[in-house]
């Protein structure tokens, strides 16, 4: 089965990719979801402007990765949450609020879907998020959690 990827899916490719998957994988999973699309001649132009949409929004090249890496990294980056007793979070950390307390801290907009957080923060302390911002260049960002 041939589709066109309408979002980031990991080990498959990135938005505006045209991909062949089994067909199994891709009516069960990938077009129920929004990930992906069904491919058609008319579905090339909306590529197009999914690449462009990318494009504006992706990082240039590995020289500017690894400059906003430098930037990333010397932030300190402070996020106040709501906790109970013995450091544990109401709830949890997600990217989302990850990516607002970097923009705060004077750090550049980020996409959410680039923060690598297995299941979310749920404590109180130090904690390292990873952030791809290429293939190959990682960051990693100094978060502290503090009691709201």
């Amino acid at each position: 089965m041939k589709l066109i990827l309408t979002q980031e899916v990991s080990g498959l490719g990135s938005p505006g990719d045209v991909v062949e998957v089994r067909d199994g994988y891709g009516r069960n999973f990938l077009v129920p979801r929004g990930y992906a699309m069904a491919w058609t001649k008319g579905g090339e132009k909306q590529v197009a402007t999914i690449k462009r949409a990318r494009d504006a929004r992706s990082v240039r090249d590995l020289g500017h990765a690894q400059e906003i890496k430098r930037e990333l990294e010397g932030l300190a980056v402070t996020l106040p949450a709501r906790a109970g007793a013995g450091g544990r979070l109401f709830g949890s950390v997600t990217s989302a609020d990850v990516v607002d307390a970097v923009r705060k801290a004077g750090g550049p907009q980020l996409d959410r879907r680039r923060l690598q957080l297995a299941g979310g923060i749920k404590s109180l302390g130090k904690h390292s998020v990873a952030i791809v911002l290429h293939p190959e260049v990682t960051a990693t960002i100094p978060l502290e959690v503090v009691p709201a």
